[in-house]
């Protein structure tokens, strides 16, 4: 592939860091080859989860990153997304036309729901938007909660796929580097080449004029509005086209895990792992949300494990045995988001791509 492609395949929107550059292949090639990397359950879904976070979280930099503005119903449209899939599927059975109704009108409502939002919250002061935005949010998720008839309640609802995703179907009868061409596999494909097109496409938003003018209404909302831009109508879009891939984002969630719930889906900590995952990769930096994503989910899947292991071989010493303990998996996450803060105050691509500017 020449460097005119790589360069119109990401918009011109290089790395401009080696460090950086090397992490985004492994990741990228990690998560193409995981079913065929590793083996079991576990790694294949905390692959499917960094696909689909690293998306997720990149929606979400459009708004707070490239707009300069808060939002706290950015899980709302994740969850809708998840709920047209599962509802669809549910009512209509394992069907790719319930699937496709499902998902047709959840993107509808979407549109709608942040448009209203848009037109009615973005015209006061940012704080009141973000405080506009939490009261919808909580508010669409109790009523997912109380809906239990069609919606499953608390409990959520699980439901079936089509043949071809299933995890019983078989593309191909033998194996291919020993792992099953089955529906699961087909599955997490779809996931991944979803998520890297959705990904490809905030990438390429940003670097357009539409996204140097959400810049420039975040770095000075007066000079954009004195230039001749109607700021308000171009965050109204922002809004809606991050809300947009936050349901098409949900959406493929609820196909990988064939289920949909409030918690899962709407629950309040979603939105506190976008925040910390933004912070930590880096604000205005669609790579921030790659590198965000890997390291936030590994962390969440695998530390309590790690720790887990680290305290049975430090039994001698009881103070580090005790410290250890996998219970306390939540500090020492905690612990290492402060200190990604302390050492990187512009997230880790922030950091990289100002080591590599210094040079």
């Amino acid at each position: 592939m020449s460097i005119s492609v790589v360069n119109r395949l990401f918009s011109g929107d290089l790395p401009r860091s080696r460090a950086l550059g090397a992490a985004l292949v492994l990741i990228f090639l990690g998560l193409a080859l995981a079913p065929f990397l590793t083996a079991g359950a576990r790694p294949l879904n905390t692959a499917a989860t960094i696909c689909i976070y690293i998306v997720l979280v990149a929606s979400y930099d459009l708004l707070l990153g490239y707009s300069g503005i808060v939002s706290f119903a950015h899980t709302m449209f994740f969850g809708i997304g998840a709920y047209g899939i599962g509802l669809g599927l549910s009512s209509a059975g394992p069907t790719w036309s319930g699937a496709l109704v499902g998902l047709v009108l959840a993107l509808l409502l979407t549109i709608v729901l942040a448009l209203i939002v848009g037109l009615f919250a973005l015209r006061v002061r940012a704080i009141f938007y973000a405080m506009i935005t939490l009261a919808v949010a909580s508010s669409f998720a109790v009523l997912a909660s109380q809906l239990s008839d069609f919606t499953g309640g608390e409990d959520g609802k699980t439901f079936s796929v089509p043949e071809l995703l299933s995890p019983g179907f078989r593309l191909i009868e033998n194996d291919i580097a020993g792992r099953a061409i089955d529906g699961k596999l087909v599955t997490y494909y779809i996931v991944f080449f979803g998520c890297l097109a959705l990904f490809l496409f905030l990438l390429r938003l940003v670097n357009s004029p539409f996204g140097r003018v959400l810049q420039a209404i975040r770095e000075n909302e007066f000079r954009a509005e004195a230039l001749g831009y109607r700021t308000v109508l171009y965050r109204i879009w922002a809004n809606v086209l991050a809300a947009l891939v936050a349901a098409l984002a949900g959406a493929l969630m609820a196909l990988w895990l064939r289920y949909v719930g409030p918690k899962t889906m709407l629950g309040f900590e979603v939105m506190t792992d976008i925040l910390l995952i933004v912070v930590i990769g880096g604000m205005g930096t669609m790579y921030g949300a790659v590198i965000g994503a890997t390291l936030f989910i590994l962390a969440q899947n695998y530390l309590k494990t790690l720790m887990a292991d680290s305290a049975s071989a430090l039994t001698g010493i009881p103070f580090l045995a005790e410290a250890l303990h996998p219970d306390r998996w939540m500090l020492w996450l905690g612990v290492l988001f402060v200190l990604s803060i302390y050492f990187f105050p512009t997230g880790i691509v922030g950091k990289l791509r100002g080591n590599r500017a210094q040079h």
